[in-house]
């Protein structure tokens, strides 16, 4: 009665404990946006130029403001009549909650065509509902033959967050709805798939439950891109993990064993590939907490705690369920025989896909091996075209962009940079120099300096004789800059857009001449196109460290969980031509089928993360088995009894992981769009052809060497069978391929 209780009590209680924890973390799907910031400027590491800059901005123009800028055009050029009536509009829309400071009046373009609104919004606001309600406003108000748009910084945020807004209800349908249709068309089964679902939905509930209080706490940054990934990844893994655990229990069920005894089996079978597997992204992951943007290093940790609740969830509460249900999880095509079935003697014909597949390569092991790895080297050529030097940020949301098409109207009447400048502080005493240097550049369009003594607070700023002259003060007031901390704020618009590669040339040699004509480090610059160059140069920084290290810990972990050098270092090989391979069809596709403008310098970093880590899962599948089966029927006869066994569950597991990854496609965000193509490519690369025949066809020409130096690569070392390993199962040496 006390074991009947056990076996019933436990997984009872274990599902009561999942019920309890998803319960409470699925309402903060709805809150996310409570704890999540889109802003970039605070993903860079405090010593970069443009976060110091940013940091002092309110000491020198009293107000720590978000610019939107409005711009207005009509038929022509614009009427005195609707010029008046702009200035009626310009006082509505600083009567918006949200909008902090003096709103400008309008500024007619040269040609007269176009006016221009300064709209300060306050940093604590929602950016994205201010700048809706100014859109509304602007609709409802602009005068007759006339047309506005929102940008600037605050428009471009709020298009940025508008496009993250499928990620709690679009992706989520379309990510559990294509997981479900692959597992009924899988497992032919009704309650199936619902169990594993409803595995990886509780594991996401009680993830962003954890990392919504970390989030709220500033321990993690969290992001509508993090917040998408940590999706995909939690839904992806835990279904990976949850497949697993099921083929486990389904050869335990057919082979006959009750529920409770293939519970045990199925658990002692799917512990150890499982955890590796987790350990494995997990410390992958976690490599990110070297990075200097915090995007990055937020989502090592944030991720690693999804990866966590998968592995947990896939251990403790899929074999709950399954235990309760049992056999009829399977209905109505309940499993009767069990084993790995493949026949002693493969040079006769075979039935099924795997046992084929293992035929082949039983026979034609060097062959597929190297034709699998030219097809891949020749596809990684493709990686050379690969544009991952950063994007405009005009160019970051796929679709319609409001901010965008004003950015273009905006640079068509007035300098492109107009609206989002150049800050540059230095110094009191080097406001000349600074001046001289600004002035001189090309690609600045006009120069000012921060003045309480100026109507818009900003003087224009020359140099006579060695000293800066301001100009645009009040009259009767002395001009004077506004120092702080013995330092002045210089303001430079840009000719071009802020931006676009020409407005990140004109900085970076900005700084550079400031460097000379000051000395290092005298001058820093910010502003929007400073903050896009930084993020880049600390973003490629990142990867260069980063994607080394990643390597370096998996090969260790892959060493320790197979007790050998050769076997671990080939993976790893396997996985890298893998990556590279994707990333150049990618390239191919980015450029010439989509015509994407470019790549952020983050998403190789971020596919190789998901792929290296992700593709070793696989290989830790089938070579966890292999080794299983090598130490009772010897290596090449484990290899192929390990293909068998696996095939079908790991090609059903990338499946599912291609498919989720490849719901990220349905945000609308480059990045995001870039990261799901990758992605989904890469794993369907190593489920049909790395992990289906590179890697079993190259182990199983080099035989037990594969496991050197352990037992297993010597003879004798299958000590469970008596085997020596000494003839293959097709009757070819030891040593050579069959």
């Amino acid at each position: 009665m006390t074991s009947r209780w056990l076996r019933i009590g436990i997984p009872a209680l274990l599902v009561l404990i999942w019920l309890v924890g998803g319960s409470i973390g699925g309402p903060y799907f709805g809150k996310v946006d409570e704890v999540a910031t889109n802003d970039q400027s605070s993903y860079l590491p405090s010593s970069a130029d443009a976060t110091q800059v940013n940091d002092r901005l309110a000491d020198f123009t009293g107000s720590d403001a978000i610019p939107a800028i409005v711009v207005v055009t009509g038929d022509g050029a614009l009427t005195a009549e609707q010029l008046s009536a702009l200035q009626t509009v310009a006082d509505d829309l600083a009567a918006i909650d949200g909008v902090s400071g003096t709103v400008s009046p309008p500024v007619t373009s040269d040609d007269g065509d176009a006016a221009e609104i300064y709209v300060p919004i306050a940093a604590d606001a929602d950016i994205d509902t201010v700048v809706t309600a100014l859109r509304a406003t602007l609709a409802d108000a602009l005068p007759g033959g006339t047309q506005g748009w929102v940008t600037g910084p605050a428009g471009f945020t709020a298009d940025l967050v508008e496009g993250f807004l499928g990620i709690d209800g679009l992706l989520l349908i379309v990510a559990l709805a294509a997981v479900f249709v692959i597992l009924v068309i899988v497992y032919r089964s009704p309650l199936l798939p619902i169990l594993v679902l409803v595995t990886s939905t509780f594991a996401l509930c009680v993830a962003l439950l954890t990392v919504w209080w970390l989030a709220a706490a500033g321990i993690v940054v969290l992001n509508g891109q993090v917040q998408g990934i940590l999706f995909i990844l939690v839904i992806g893994a835990a279904t990976d993990y949850a497949l697993l655990y099921t083929a486990r229990f389904r050869e335990a069920i057919g082979s006959g064993q009750g529920r409770w005894p293939a519970t045990l089996t199925a658990w002692r079978g799917a512990v150890l590939p499982i955890l590796a597997s987790g350990g494995t992204v997990i410390a992958g992951l976690l490599c990110l907490l070297l990075s200097d943007l915090a995007t990055n290093r937020a989502l090592g940790p944030i991720a690693s705690i999804g990866i966590a609740f998968s592995v947990l969830s896939a251990l403790t509460f899929l074999p709950a369920l399954l235990a309760l249900v049992g056999r009829a999880a399977f209905w109505p095509f309940i499993p009767t025989t069990g084993g790995v079935g493949i026949p002693d003697d493969l040079s006769k014909p075979v039935r099924g896909l795997w046992p084929r597949q293992a035929r082949v390569i039983s026979r034609h092991a060097r062959t597929v091996w190297i034709v699998c790895t030219v097809v891949l080297l020749v596809a990684a050529a493709g990686v050379l075209q690969l544009k991952a030097d950063g994007v405009a940020t005009s160019d970051l949301v796929l679709g319609a962009s409001d901010a965008r098409d004003g950015q273009e109207v905006l640079a068509e009447h007035f300098p492109g940079g107009s609206g989002s400048p150049v800050y540059v502080i230095v110094p009191e005493d080097d406001l000349a120099g600074a001046a001289t240097v600004l002035t001189a550049a090309a690609g600045i369009d006009a120069v000012a300096v921060t003045s309480s003594d100026a109507t818009t607070g900003q003087a224009t700023v020359t140099v006579e004789d060695g000293q800066a002259v301001l100009g645009d003060v009040v009259p009767g007031q002395t001009p004077t800059a506004t120092v702080s901390d013995g330092d002045v704020l210089l303001v430079a618009t840009l000719a071009d857009e802020a931006d676009s590669a020409a407005a990140a040339d004109t900085v970076r040699a900005l700084r550079t001449s400031l460097d000379d004509a000051l000395g290092d480090g005298t001058a820093l610059v910010g502003g929007v196109t400073a903050v896009d160059i930084d993020t880049n140069d600390t973003s490629i920084r990142d990867r260069t460290l980063i994607i080394p290290l990643v390597l370096a810990v998996i090969l260790v972990i892959l060493m320790l969980l197979l007790r050998a050098i050769l076997a671990p270092v080939l993976l790893i090989g396997s996985v890298i031509v893998s990556f590279a391979a994707a990333l150049g069809v990618s390239a191919l596709v980015f450029d010439h089928v989509l015509d994407f403008p470019g790549a952020d310098p983050a998403v190789p970093l971020y596919g190789f993360v998901f792929l290296v880590a992700l593709g070793i899962d696989y290989n830790i599948f089938l070579m966890t088995r292999v080794r299983e089966e090598s130490l009772a029927h010897g290596t090449r006869r484990g290899i192929l009894r390990g293909l068998v066994a696996t095939g079908g569950v790991i090609t059903s597991a990338g499946l599912v992981l291609a498919a989720t990854f490849a719901a990220l496609g349905v945000i609308p965000i480059l990045f995001l769009a870039q990261i799901a193509f990758i992605v989904a490519f890469g794993v369907l690369l190593d489920t049909f052809v790395v992990r289906s025949l590179l890697v079993p066809a190259l182990a199983y020409d080099l035989g037990r060497r594969i496991w050197w130096p352990s037992r297993l690569s010597r003879p004798g070392g299958a000590h469970n069978s008596g085997r020596t390993d000494a003839v293959s199962p097709v009757g070819a040496p030891e040593g050579r391929s069959a």
